[in-house]
């Protein structure tokens, strides 16, 4: 069942929002070249102590960590582990937080250091996908509008669309109806209705939309190895139109 954020719950999640893009701005600062993901966990893990709040996926259906960390070609759910990020590279962060009862959740790509301009491009893109279809988060428009322009917009620079894994509602629960696909057809889906809050996430990728998983269960990446950028935040339907609350 979809369900609509009376305005005081869309002010809790305001407040974790605030305090989830604290956390991305410190970890933005703390990645380099040479740390393990599972130094990143670590230190997301003492920000998440820190602020008070709870980590939102550690233990959700069984993943062992409280951020995922994908790297190039891994497109999301990595895994922290010994493997160290190297110059270069570029790391996709997903990270949700539960404060008061409720949940956010947000994503970014960034480089380690200097990239070559083709990854450069591919993050730039992906991040203006999410914009693209947060622009469509408006009473009287239909999911429909969220998914096509985020796929027109994939598609026009020479990327494709990940199919296998959607957007989804967020509020009480950390994930909740409805998807949200970053592909399909204007004016299609439901209708868009203030107080819905949604998790808009684009998974772009170089090659091929074609993904697979891992034999640890959860590290999702491309089949032709090529890469993938990923970017994502919560936003809540007003009257006055999309608020990004991450």
């Amino acid at each position: 069942m979809i369900t609509i954020k009376s305005p005081q719950e869309i002010e809790t999640m305001r407040q974790a929002g605030k305090i989830l893009k604290r956390i991305f701005d410190k970890l933005r600062r703390y990645i380099s070249a040479g740390l393990s993901t599972q130094e990143i966990d670590n230190y997301a893990a003492k920000l998440i102590l820190d602020e008070n709040v709870s980590a939102a996926f550690k233990g959700y259906k069984g993943f062992p960590a409280c951020v995922c960390t994908s790297i190039n070609e891994e497109v999301v759910h990595g895994i922290p582990s010994e493997r160290q990020i190297k110059l270069g590279d570029i790391i996709s962060l997903d990270l949700g937080i539960g404060y008061k009862g409720y949940f956010v959740d947000s994503a970014i790509t960034m480089p380690v250091s200097e990239i070559d301009s083709r990854l450069e491009k591919l993050v730039k893109v992906t991040e203006e996908c999410l914009y693209q279809g947060i622009k469509q988060v408006r009473i009287n428009k239909r999911l429909g509008d969220i998914s096509s322009e985020v796929q027109k917009h994939a598609e026009a620079n020479g990327y494709s669309v990940v199919r296998q894994f959607v957007g989804h509602g967020i509020g009480r629960n950390l994930q909740e109806e409805p998807e949200v696909p970053n592909y399909g057809e204007p004016n299609q889906g439901i209708d868009l209705k203030e107080g819905m809050v949604l998790a808009i996430e684009p998974m772009i990728n170089m090659g091929s939309w074609e993904v697979e998983i891992l034999e640890n269960g959860w590290t999702v990446r491309t089949k032709d190895k090529l890469p993938s950028a990923h970017f994502e935040h919560t936003v809540a339907i007003t009257q006055k139109g999309p608020e990004v609350l991450t």
